[in-house]
């Protein structure tokens, strides 16, 4: 499978991650984990991940390597994905385990069983920014 087509694909999957952690997260009950996640942090994982979801798209399709400004484009794009990483990392946060007298358990939803939704997605989320990072340097995409 071409570089290109794993690039497209982790950008669908990346655009899905952002939408779902919002979508997860953004009700007004409480969110599954052990500890909640700041409203802040959430937004700025939504709004740098819809943004570099954007502009990463326009990269792609502007045509790769075509001129200084879609460079430009590109870069914006991958630092707003790292963004995006550090601030889905921060909200696995949530998950890690609680010892002490007053702890509590953890809450879980109806979406999954644990944290392993979660860590799927940031996590994949993290191996798609690398992968991103290192197909715009190798000017493979």
């Amino acid at each position: 499978m071409p570089l290109s087509w794993i690039v497209y694909i982790l950008t669908a999957l990346a655009a899905l991650v952002v939408v779902l952690t919002r979508k997860r997260l953004g009700g007004d009950k409480e969110s599954a984990g052990r500890f909640q996640t700041s409203s802040s942090l959430l937004n700025v994982h939504t709004g740098a991940g819809a943004l570099a979801i954007i502009l990463w798209v326009v990269f792609l399709v502007t045509g790769v390597g075509e001129g200084v400004g879609n460079a430009i484009v590109g870069i914006i794009a991958l630092a707003l994905f790292w963004i995006t990483v550090v601030a889905g990392l921060m909200i696995l946060v949530r998950w890690m385990p609680a010892r002490g007298k007053h702890s509590s358990e953890a809450v879980h939803d109806t979406w999954s069983d644990g944290p392993g939704l979660s860590v799927l997605a940031h996590v994949g989320m993290l191996v798609g920014a690398c992968v991103f990072t290192w197909a715009y340097l190798t000017s493979a995409v």
